[in-house]
């Protein structure tokens, strides 16, 4: 124990430039983050020459903010680096970055040559895992970034809602409401990955079914900009058939279909043994929609039609 803390505090002192961490005032800890980074697995602490790092291609974030990159290396001038990055060897002298890739871009513009990092021993199966758990854990990710991590994490990592709750310390409800993110038309997520909207209004647009109205509805907010309750209220009014105001215009309210129609759409589904989609417009004219996941789902619709003719 005292010689691991011996190596961190001559790190500490020799990247502090001999002036004390509260120089830059409250400001500081929303720069860097002085929160010590988890290091599961066997680790060393060196300097590694920056030009000897790369980044990590899995990297969940998708931009980095210049602003907030240049004001990183203005503290990083004036106070050096307070907490090290995590690094993992890949060849001889070449380093990928597992966490601290905005520490290492901002280093590199305040002029600095070398960075204290914590050197990871992790085989190549690990490093997709513990890189987006790192990263999703700091603050400074939008949503869907983070909702991109983990489906990332779902997907191509075998992991589960639970497994992803755990290791990053969220609960699986805000697991899944980051998830249903990824659902919302593109021209929504860019808004809220631009910050233009959060993940309030996002919310209360994934209780529309149509995604035609989730559109009409999101360009009301960012014409009107309506606060997370109003939009919440609006689509209640939706929901229940009620058409909606917004400055000059009207938004109509989906077409609930007749008692009748539905009946039939459910004894359709149940005849069919698949979920049949129904549409039907106040006029009347719809359509009907028999969906199949395989050629196997596909045979068994095509014999129940073929028993229909034999009738």
């Amino acid at each position: 124990m005292f010689k691991i803390k011996s190596k961190k505090m001559a790190v500490h002192k020799k990247y502090n430039n001999g002036t004390k961490s509260n120089a830059l005032g409250r400001g500081l800890d929303a720069l860097i983050s002085t929160e010590g980074v988890r290091t599961q697995g066997s680790s060393t602490i060196n300097e590694i020459p920056l030009d000897q790092i790369e980044a990590n291609p899995n990297q969940p974030r998708r931009e980095f903010d210049d602003e907030a990159l240049h004001e990183l290396a203005e503290s990083i001038k004036v106070i050096g680096i307070i907490q090290p990055i995590t690094l993992r060897q890949v060849s001889e002298n070449r380093f990928q970055i597992i966490a601290g890739e905005r520490r290492w871009r901002a280093s590199q513009l305040a002029g600095l040559t070398a960075i204290p990092a914590y050197i990871r021993t992790i085989s190549d199966e690990n490093v997709m895992e513990m890189a987006l758990v790192e990263n999703i854990q700091r603050q400074d990710l939008n949503a869907i970034e983070i909702a991109l991590a983990y489906e990332h994490l779902l997907e191509n990592e075998g992991m589960t809602q639970e497994k992803i709750s755990e290791r990053v310390g969220k609960s699986r409800a805000a697991i899944a409401n980051y998830l249903r993110l990824l659902k919302l038309p593109a021209q929504v997520q860019m808004a809220l990955q631009k910050k233009e909207i959060d993940m309030g209004h996002c919310r209360a647009l994934l209780a529309l079914d149509s995604p035609s109205l989730q559109i009409k509805l999101f360009k009301e907010i960012q014409k009107n900009g309506y606060s997370v309750r109003k939009v919440e209220e609006m689509v209640q009014r939706l929901k229940s058939g009620e058409d909606i105001e917004s400055g000059k215009k009207t938004i109509t309210a989906k077409a609930q279909m007749p008692e009748e129609f539905t009946q039939l759409k459910n004894r359709l589904s149940q005849f069919l043994n698949t979920k049949v989609q129904f549409t039907c417009s106040a006029k009347g004219k719809g359509k009907i929609s028999i969906p199949f996941a395989n050629e196997e789902e596909l045979e068994h619709i095509m014999n129940v039609f073929d028993q229909l003719k034999q009738e």
